[in-house]
């Protein structure tokens, strides 16, 4: 039997990990780090710097190569063969570094449950007839780092909000129920192709990093601003992991 903890870590701060997350680190048999390309080394430093600092000995530390997602073919089929094959990448090291069971942690940007494919990509080794049982540690969200790095309420009084992605939001438009967005995963500044008028934007980049970037103000002034310092940074660190809020003027109260 494999005891998964799917560890929420925050935004890359080592003080956004909460002390179940240290507890769950340090019980742990094996905590698995995957590496992506190389414009993306920050990403694995910043996740050996989190177990340096919370390891107390005892529990081994094993990276691995993470498949990259096919750029050339329609996107959920993509998604889809990408986790599939990070699935088969956790079940080799599984087999491996833990053939007779134990404790196995990943450690999760911001939440498993918001805008991540962990649970799904667990699922996958259940389904594939792995004795696995799963557990998720909450971490920070990049929705509470951005609202708190603004000082700003997510919700106006006693409404909702929606939270989608920057693909949708190219595609459909702003959803007609919604006065609020919370938008993840945006490579493409989808906020650009939006009628501006009435909206405000609060935007922000490597959340809790010592290298934080905040913009906000009406959308239609600081649009040009944010899609120039977003791509300055993407080139300056190799990657970028933004978010941002809309709310339309009439949602201000």
């Amino acid at each position: 039997m494999i005891d998964l903890h799917l560890i929420g870590i925050g935004t890359g701060n080592p003080d956004h990990l909460t002390r179940a997350a240290e507890t769950a680190m340090n019980a742990a048999d094996l905590i698995l780090l995957p590496r992506k390309r190389d414009a993306a080394l920050d990403l694995i430093d910043l996740r050996r710097t989190l177990c340096a600092a919370v390891l107390r000995g005892g529990t081994r530390v094993v990276e691995f190569d993470l498949p990259e997602r096919a750029e050339d073919a329609p996107y959920l089929a993509a998604v889809g063969d990408w986790h599939d094959a990070i699935a088969e990448g956790w079940a080799a090291q599984i087999a491996a570094h833990l053939p007779d069971g134990g404790r196995l942690a990943l450690l999760v940007w911001g939440d498993p449950s918001l805008y991540d494919s962990s649970l799904r990509i667990a699922d996958r080794l259940r389904h594939d007839g792995l004795a696995i049982r799963v557990h998720v540690v909450p971490g920070i969200t990049s929705l509470q780092a951005l609202t708190a790095a603004h000082t700003i309420p997510l919700n106006t009084l006693a409404a909702p909000v929606l939270v989608t992605t920057g693909r949708r939001l190219r595609t459909d438009g702003w959803p007609t129920a919604a006065d609020t967005l919370a938008v993840m995963l945006d490579g493409g500044c989808a906020f650009a192709t939006l009628d501006p008028r009435g909206v405000t934007i609060w935007w922000g980049a490597y959340l809790g990093m010592p290298h934080q970037a905040l913009v906000a103000g009406p959308l239609a002034e600081v649009s040009a601003d944010i899609v120039a310092q977003r791509a300055s940074l993407r080139a300056a660190h190799g990657w970028i992991m933004d978010t941002y809020l809309l709310r339309r003027a009439e949602a201000t109260a």
